[in-house]
């Protein structure tokens, strides 16, 4: 499956409301994931919208508000979450439920976890 052209993909950037979301499997990721995993793009990306953030850095709140209106405004067919082993990115979960339930909408998650060293983790 090809990996679709998206600009920007920054959840803090992203519009709320645009085509590259209707009926899209969404990933979440951390910023750090495509380093931390050197088949990234191969593994977890084709055929997917992606969408970036580190919940270390930035506020979960604004996460979780920013992809409940992105949830709530679009068609999203599924939502895949790719973290960090490291405990600060464990709020990516929370982000997704969170917005789950400010849209009012319940999607099939599968979630991924990244180990420092390199290898991946399907939880």
């Amino acid at each position: 499956m090809p990996i679709k052209p998206q600009w920007p993909v920054k959840l803090s950037l992203v519009p709320a409301k645009a085509p590259f979301y209707e009926n899209a499997d969404l990933l979440i990721a951390a910023d750090c994931a495509p380093v931390a995993l050197k088949q990234f793009n191969d593994k977890l990306l084709p055929g997917k919208t992606i969408v970036i953030g580190c919940p270390k850095f930035d506020d979960a709140r604004v996460y979780a508000q920013k992809l409940g209106e992105i949830l709530k405004q679009n068609n999203i067919a599924s939502i895949t979450v790719a973290h960090m082993e490291v405990p600060c990115c464990s709020a990516f979960n929370w982000v997704v439920s969170k917005a789950m339930e400010m849209s009012g909408k319940k999607l099939p998650v599968k979630e991924y976890e990244i180990k420092v060293k390199g290898e991946l983790n399907e939880l």
